[in-house]
């Protein structure tokens, strides 16, 4: 049993800006499902979108994040954070994080799809995440302490509030983490999708977790697929940059014939959901797509990580075609919360892309997720560090309740490459009611309320997981059978316009409608108030 101030789920870059932002009394644990590096934030290859360009301001960023999100976003929020970017970004430079530097010496800035200016910040070329990362590991806080390889598996709610939560170890061992805030900063859910650019571990954890207790989940039908993941042997394997589109490169069919002329203004620059659709409808009538790179000079110094990983999958570089299909690549919606990231149960917060703030609205304009994530681990660090902290008293040990234990251990769970692909197919890039009717039965067919009522404690790590998938898969179905209309992220091809009248601004919330009230009997607590 441990206690903190702050508990931390989760180690990107959300996490740990908060780490480094709150105040040096505050006793600060983070929990990491498996190593510390190991996330979405460590592999981003984007940069990080920021108005420093002389011909660039805060409100045209605003204009291009309002555009792309297809102004489903939260206007005063976006706004906030574009005005604020600049100084965030200046701040990580100034303490030393490692972005590219022009011959002045001066942050230099790129262009990505559907930017109207140069305003994108990397840093090693296409490591822009490993270098913000790095620069955190380094700077890390003495009062920060770090718990690797633990999952975990419950939130602790007494009289709707967060006191805690439950975690296990690889070995079985399970442990009890009280806090006094408790956030969740454990990434999107790509995982539930059988072509996706996210780490292993991002299998939409927080956001099973905190619909289990009861929290708000907020648009899970906006699911960005990125239009270009390197496609090998029948699977994706690995992310190929927007910015490598950005440096000149053209999407083709085999013959070189280019795709994206005719379908938008701004072409292989379109926004990601319209750049997707149209390699998905090639893919869909046979053709393969291919990512031309012939024409970027020294393609290897400028994209190291790309061309890494094209290497190792056995890609020969100088034939200048990479061959392309797009995945799951960020999630819009998640747990609600408010301009702070707080949630609607009091004590538990979320920062990052488990987080449905309003920034990314139906669509996240490129480049601004590490942004989101400094942005409001910093918005978040003033809250707490603010106000006054709210004693939790005397916990005893939780008791796991039996019944509800060995309920799970009789539930079926289904096997995860056929969830994944079932959600590909069903729930993917082109959707339909015919196709999500199928695959919302085919998921409640495992008993999901079952699953949301369940004690997971006895479950292996894996389970756990296969768990939070099914219920997380859930809610994205569900979801987008309710909103009827195509919008950002979300392409209805029986409902293939925006419906402004009717949908424009229109947040779908998913609560839990009744959630027993199990921790008073588990947790003998006195909360003051």
């Amino acid at each position: 049993m441990r206690h903190s101030n702050v508990l931390i789920i989760g180690s990107g870059v959300a996490a740990m800006q908060l780490s480094k932002k709150l105040r040096n009394d505050v006793n600060v644990m983070i929990l990491t499902k498996s190593d510390l590096n190991d996330g979405n934030s460590y592999l981003a290859q984007g940069g990080v979108a920021v108005a420093l360009g002389d011909k660039d301001d805060p409100y045209k960023h605003y204009l291009d994040t309002m555009e792309a999100g297809r102004y489903h976003n939260n206007g005063d929020l976006v706004l906030a954070m574009t005005k604020e970017a600049p100084f965030l970004i200046k701040e990580l430079f100034q303490n030393g994080c490692l972005f590219d530097k022009d011959s002045k010496g001066q942050l230099l800035l790129g262009l990505e799809g559907a930017h109207r200016e140069k305003r994108i910040v990397h840093g090693g070329g296409d490591a822009t995440g490993k270098t913000i990362m790095d620069y955190f590991f380094r700077n890390m806080n003495d009062n920060v302490f770090v718990v690797e390889n633990v999952t975990v598996y419950k939130l602790l709610i007494v009289n709707n509030r967060c006191v805690g939560v439950m975690g296990k170890y690889p070995d079985g061992t399970e442990e009890v983490f009280y806090a006094e805030h408790v956030v969740l900063a454990t990434g999107g859910c790509g995982q539930v999708y059988s072509y996706t650019s996210n780490a292993d571990t991002v299998t939409g954890d927080g956001i099973a977790l905190a619909y289990i207790a009861g929290a708000e989940i907020a648009d899970m039908e906006f699911i960005q697929f990125h239009p270009t993941l390197l496609f090998v042997d029948g699977k994706t394997r690995g992310l190929v940059s927007e910015a490598v589109r950005g440096a000149g490169a053209r999407l083709v069919t085999r013959d070189r014939k280019t795709i994206m002329d005719d379908v938008h203004p701004m072409r292989d620059l379109a926004p990601r959901h319209i750049v997707s659709q149209a390699i998905y409808d090639h893919i869909s009538h046979g053709e393969d797509v291919f990512l031309d790179i012939s024409n970027i000079e020294n393609f290897e110094e400028h994209f190291p990580t790309v061309s890494t990983i094209c290497k190792t999958n056995g890609m020969d570089l100088t034939e200048g075609l990479l061959p392309v299909v797009p995945g799951c690549h960020f999630l819009m919606g998640g747990v609600k919360t408010d301009s702070c990231g707080r949630t609607s149960i009091s004590g538990l917060y979320a920062i990052g892309e488990v987080a449905c703030t309003g920034i990314q609205g139906a669509n996240r304009l490129a480049s601004n997720s590490l942004l989101e994530g400094l942005f409001f681990g910093n918005r978040l660090a003033e809250w707490i560090n603010t106000h006054a902290k709210a004693p939790i008293g005397v916990l005893e040990e939780v008791k796991m309740d039996e019944r509800k234990i060995n309920e799970a251990l009789n539930l079926k769970l289904p096997e995860v490459d056929e969830l994944k692909q079932r959600m590909m197919d069903y729930t993917g890039i082109v959707r339909n009611y015919e196709n999500l009717k199928k695959q919302k039965s085919w998921l409640e067919g495992f008993s999901i309320e079952k699953w949301v009522n369940a004690d997971l404690g006895r479950l292996s790590k894996e389970d756990i997981s296969r768990a939070f998938m099914l219920i997380t898969s859930w809610l994205i179905t569900d979801s987008a059978m309710k909103r009827t209309e195509s919008r950002g992220g979300h392409f209805r091809e029986d409902y293939p316009f925006e419906n402004d009248k009717k949908w424009r601004q229109k947040i779908i919330i998913q609560k839990r409608q009744k959630v027993e009230v199990e921790a008073n009997e588990q947790i003998k607590a006195k909360i003051t108030t």
